[in-house]
């Protein structure tokens, strides 16, 4: 076991300034392993279904992420909600897939309508 050096938090500290930049990727190669930070909007499928959508702020080898201002998009036939979340941290093991959302493009077709969580929770129920 080795003990941080002086350049080590320097290392640390000038991360966190680079973090509170405006750049969108950071790819930092610490001691062999290289750590990519993306500040992107994406979606995430579960295994069980879910949807969720949020900003990336952390994810790992085994596809653990940590999502930031995240919520989970319930859809209904011709309704949709999204319900926040905040910061989510999800489990590799139930990633099905993760993708990058355009922001310039539409999200929905024009014939969804949003709804309240009251109303999806409503409808949702077999």
């Amino acid at each position: 076991m080795s003990w941080a050096g002086p350049e080590d938090i320097y290392l640390s500290t000038s991360l966190a300034s680079y973090l509170d930049s405006e750049a969108d990727v950071f790819l930092i190669d610490f001691y062999g392993l290289a750590l990519i930070f993306v500040v992107e909007k994406l979606l995430v499928l579960l295994r069980d279904g879910r949807k969720l959508m949020g900003t990336l702020r952390s994810f790992d080898q085994f596809a653990n992420a940590v999502l930031e201002g995240a919520c989970e998009r319930v859809i209904v036939g011709d309704l949709y909600c999204d319900i926040p979340l905040g910061l989510y941290v999800i489990r590799g093991e139930n990633v099905v897939l993760i993708g990058e959302l355009d922001l310039e493009r539409e999200e929905l077709p024009e014939h969804m309508t949003r709804v309240s969580t009251a109303e999806i929770k409503r409808v949702d129920i077999p």
